[in-house]
């Protein structure tokens, strides 16, 4: 059998990820779970499989500033001189998310494209968000066109799979799609920085 282009997996893993599904896939950083960061049902299946509290924030993936603009209140202007000078995987962590709000008890949290899903989002109303350098990933939250949930294909504690021969049959069994392996050759297989920053140019290192 062939194997699957670049365009092929693009396309099936839209699919899944429009209907509320869950992938398996290579980031620039290690293996991800992957859901649209705007479905807080899709994103309570990734804290399901990863048996993590969803009390924890989740990163996300856009494919540039502009996308980050629309699910951020204020972008301050050091995060972008951040990104422009950027060349190893960085996670920004934003104040100001523009998210839904948390469904009260037995009702059901709607998927609203022009917001982040509240459980994406920090209890202090920030989310980290990752412009990722790798081409299949940004060409991917391009195409999904609103940000991709990336958190990293283990479960809660577990160590982080570099290469896909690492994941664990859990996690491969718990997705909707699994992108091809072979394009895990983009990935460092290194976590990112990770980097608060405030509208008022504050910066704080998490992670160097």
């Amino acid at each position: 059998m062939a194997r699957k282009n670049q365009t092929e997996i693009i396309s099936e893993a839209l699919a899944v990820l429009r209907d509320g599904g869950l992938i398996l896939y290579p980031t620039d950083t290690v293996w991800g779970i992957g859901c649209d960061a705007t479905n807080p049902a899709a994103v309570a299946k990734v804290f399901a499989l990863k048996k993590r509290p969803d009390s924890k924030s989740l990163v996300l993936l856009a494919s540039d500033l502009d996308m980050v603009a629309r699910y951020i209140k204020v972008i301050p202007p050091i995060a972008v001189d951040l990104v422009e000078v950027n060349d190893r995987p960085m996670t920004l962590v934003y104040p100001g998310a523009i998210c839904g709000q948390k469904p009260a008890e037995g009702e059901e949290a709607r998927a609203e494209r022009h917001l982040l899903a509240w459980n994406t989002v920090a209890e202090d109303g920030s989310v980290g968000i990752r412009i990722p350098m790798m081409d299949f990933c940004r060409d991917l939250v391009a195409r999904l066109a609103r940000p991709l949930v990336s958190t990293s294909a283990n479960l809660s504690g577990e160590h982080s799979p570099r290469v896909f021969a690492e994941i664990s049959q859990e996690i491969r069994d718990g997705v909707d799609y699994i992108v091809e392996p072979y394009l895990e050759k983009g990935s460092t297989g290194l976590a990112s920085q990770i980097i608060k920053v405030e509208v008022d140019g504050q910066v704080t290192i998490i992670r160097p």
